[in-house]
């Protein structure tokens, strides 16, 4: 329990502070002045202030916020001395508050690129070819394939690693596949002949692929990459993520994927964490790339109170060359507030349940 809520702390920190300072550097860099920057809310544990900001570490770790001149231009009474008006938010352009809020989920996927493109240069697990296990009556048994082959290729494709084959398996769907196969340093040809079976993919959808019944060895190897091409492997698995959770986001959406299957709270962030957190560095911080993604694109959707919400306020009053204000505005993220606190509800009540189901 300890190392659960150590690693859930340590993961929402590294979230929160990256977020967080994409709305702060981006603020300061367009002469807007910041009064607080704090990890947490609620009452301050410590505090101390460097030139017009005063940085906090609070209470509640839950989330954290960067509060700037003028930013609630109607509901914000405090008297602000030590910052000249000039560097007022609500003053700035609308580029330029748009900028600043979307600099939030911004280096929330930049954090992701770097912990991903860290990884590729440090070097990544990798599952190597050689089959372990063999299911009985299954085509590759049937084919005489047995454990400790390795798989050269499939077809007129060079098999590296493990994860290509389910891919080519794919394409072949249940037609008859060529192997090259390495057995004590000879190598053979074998054909098989894939079967079709069900199976959840990883939307949790049941979908019918193709199986020759192996399994890995578990042997490994590790993959390096070099410095431009870390880069790359940084941006591509990034942007794999994003797809992938755009599509989950789509088939909740339209009842494709369950909600309260799919959707998890804190609890289960903090069972993951610590989970991960025993597995190892690499995991660990794979997972925090991984959130990151996934805070990034929630904070973006629309919904009044987040992020996305503001972007959508601005481009309204860039459309219409009016600011929306007082209670129509107020009424908006009154709407987005309750909506929001009913997602959270939903998903401490989805955690809770697994919790009991022994999930």
């Amino acid at each position: 329990m300890f190392i659960t809520i150590v690693a859930f702390i340590i993961v929402l920190g590294i979230l929160i502070f990256f977020h967080e300072l994409g709305h702060f550097l981006v603020a300061k860099a367009n002469g807007v002045g910041v009064l607080k920057f704090s990890l947490g809310f609620g009452p301050a544990l410590v505090k101390k202030r460097f030139g017009e900001t005063e940085y906090m570490i609070s209470a509640l770790p839950l989330g954290g916020y960067v509060k700037m001149l003028g930013e609630d231009e109607h509901g914000d009474k405090e008297i602000v001395t030590h910052i000249d008006p000039a560097k007022s938010f609500s003053a700035k352009p609308l580029k330029v508050k748009a900028a600043i809020v979307a600099a939030g989920p911004g280096f929330n996927l930049v954090l992701a690129v770097l912990i991903y493109t860290v990884i590729a240069w440090v070097g990544i697990p990798t599952l190597s070819p050689t089959i372990g296990t063999i299911q009985d009556k299954s085509p590759a048994y049937a084919a005489g394939l047995m454990s400790g082959d390795r798989i050269i290729s499939i077809g007129t494709t060079p098999i590296k690693s493990w994860e290509e084959i389910p891919g080519l398996l794919e394409k072949s769907g249940a037609n008859p596949v060529d192997l090259v196969i390495e057995r004590d340093g000879t190598q053979f040809r074998v054909h098989v002949t894939p079967k079709m079976t069900k199976d959840k993919n990883i939307y949790g959808e049941v979908i019918e692929h193709p199986i020759i019944g192996i399994s890995p060895s578990g042997d490994t190897f590790t993959t390096h990459y070099g410095p431009l091409t870390g880069i790359g492997y940084g941006f591509s698995q990034t942007w794999w993520v994003i797809k992938v959770t755009g599509i989950a986001f789509s088939k909740i959406a339209t009842g494709a994927i369950n909600l309260k299957e799919s959707l998890g709270g804190p609890i289960m962030i903090a069972q993951v964490s610590g989970k991960t957190f025993k597995a190892g560095t690499l995991p660990f911080i794979a997972l925090i790339a991984f959130i990151s993604i996934n805070l990034a694109i929630i904070n973006i959707l629309p919904i009044p109170v987040l992020d996305g919400g503001y972007l959508l306020i601005f481009l309204i009053e860039g459309m219409t060359g009016k600011p929306i204000k007082d209670r129509p505005r107020e009424i908006a993220q009154q709407i987005g507030l309750f909506l929001l606190i009913l997602l959270m509800l939903f998903a401490f009540y989805n955690d809770i349940a697994r919790i009991i189901a022994g999930k």
